[in-house]
Formats: C-alpha cells, sequence, structure tokens
C-alpha cells in the first residue's frame, strides 16, 4: 500500500472514531512522530532495553507465549 492509499485509510478510519480519549491518543502519538527523528527512540535505548526488545520480538513470534487482546483489556478494568 503506498503513501496515499495508507492516508486514505487513516482517514477513513479516524472518522468513524467517536472515542475522544483514543482521537486524542492518536493525535499525540501521530504529533510527536511527526518532528522524531527515524530511529531515535530506538537509539535512545540502552543495550540492555535492546536486548529485552528484541527478546520480545522473538517471544511473540511463538503463538502460545501471545495474550488475547480481550484479556489485556479486562485486567485494565
Amino acid at each position: 500500500m503506498g503513501a496515499i492509499e495508507l492516508k486514505i485509510s487513516i482517514h477513513q478510519l479516524v472518522e468513524r472514531i467517536q472515542n475522544e480519549e483514543l482521537l486524542q491518543a492518536l493525535y499525540d502519538f501521530l504529533k510527536s512522530r511527526e518532528s522524531q527523528t527515524p530511529g531515535a527512540i530506538w537509539n535512545s535505548l540502552t543495550e540492555e532495553q535492546k536486548r529485552e526488545v528484541l527478546l520480545a520480538y522473538e517471544e511473540s513470534e511463538e503463538e502460545e507465549n501471545l495474550i488475547a487482546r480481550e484479556a489485556i483489556f479486562r485486567k485494565r478494568k
């Protein structure tokens, strides 16, 4: 999907969202990423933090390590 198609899809998705908190979170996320240099977050991590992220990614490749979205949101309430 190219940039134009992505923008159209994002606009359509945002138009359907009615939750103001979610819209604010999306806005804040996009605004912070707009001016951020690619790789800045990764480069700001310590070597230990980088290892932890990579390990979490590896573990996420195994189906049995995943937690259902519903289970996570039930824990937050």
